[in-house]
């Protein structure tokens, strides 16, 4: 009984923290948005990268010190986790960089998709009908999402689909090992060596037109790395008490705040298909929420 009890209050508080971390990402990702009307795609990884690692290295120190935080015994699996991530993230930042907030979401939530697949072979999850229902209900809602984001008249809206299918692919690989690394390592490791790892992987674009941003751009700028930052911590937690595919579809609710953000920040207006596509991806959000069972 008192197995299952903390079986289950391992789940809760994973749900509840990745949705923290969908909430703290999707404001990184309006953030994102803003600054790339004048700071370069590369640039802005650096930036989100460089300065995620301030409230990083504030949780490793609140969790053991932050020496013993750097200690690993899988150096390989860092350098792979690291690589991924700054392709991901490059490609999730494009993709900003062309589409409006919404719909660069509905593209990455393709992701939750692909980790189902990968959890079950790689991971050896079970996945049950009421999570594969979840997704496939949320799958509806991104259809619907995408609808109007594919008819976008703006320029370069080929380019952020493109790289938005991109990311659901690394991201759909990166939650799978993440989860595999949790085994043995602290989250605050992972989130840590991977934001060094992708600020030096950025520092390569410096020489194609880094540009000294306008004062305006510091504010997204500074938001990017401060939310990410504290994403990183709050998602890879997450996936220490609960398992991939319980969480995958709760990446949907992202969703909501996506449309707020372009309502309020941008004053995009959402179509019907994207209001219904938020309604049903709430609806898989709250099935995968309530009832799964492990």
């Amino acid at each position: 009984m008192t197995h299952s009890l903390s079986l289950r209050r391992a789940l809760f508080e994973g749900v509840g923290l990745r949705l923290l971390a969908i909430f703290l990402l999707t404001a990184m990702s309006a953030a994102v948005h803003a600054a790339a009307k004048t700071v370069p795609v590369g640039q802005i990884v650096f930036w989100r990268s460089f300065l995620a690692l301030g409230p990083i290295c504030f949780y490793m120190h609140l969790r053991g010190g932050f020496r013993a935080g750097l200690r690993t015994r899988r150096p390989g699996a860092h350098a792979l986790r690291g690589g991924l991530g700054a392709v991901s993230v490059a490609l999730s930042f494009l993709s900003l960089a062309y589409l409006p907030v919404a719909s660069a979401e509905a593209l990455s939530f393709l992701a939750p998709i692909l980790t189902l697949p990968l959890a079950a072979l790689v991971l050896k999850e079970r996945i049950g009908p009421t999570a594969i229902l979840s997704v496939l209900i949320g799958l509806a809602g991104v259809a619907l999402m995408l609808w109007s984001a594919l008819e976008l008249p703006t320029e370069g809206a080929a380019i952020g689909v493109a790289a938005g299918l991109g990311f659901a692919l690394v991201m759909a690989v990166v939650r799978v090992q993440v989860k595999d690394m949790t085994r043995s390592e602290a989250p605050s490791t992972i989130a840590f060596y991977m934001s060094v790892i992708t600020s030096l992987a950025a520092l390569g674009s410096a020489p194609f037109g880094w540009t000294a941003p306008p004062p305006e751009a510091w504010v997204p700028l500074l938001a990017t790395g401060i939310f990410g930052g504290l994403a990183a911590i709050a998602g890879t937690e997450a996936v220490a008490r609960a398992p991939v595919a319980t969480l995958a579809p709760i990446e949907y609710t992202g969703l909501v705040w996506a449309l707020l953000f372009d309502v309020v920040l941008f004053a995009t207006l959402p179509t019907w298909q994207a209001l219904l596509g938020a309604l049903t991806i709430l609806a898989a959000a709250a099935l995968a929420t309530f009832g799964t069972r492990r």
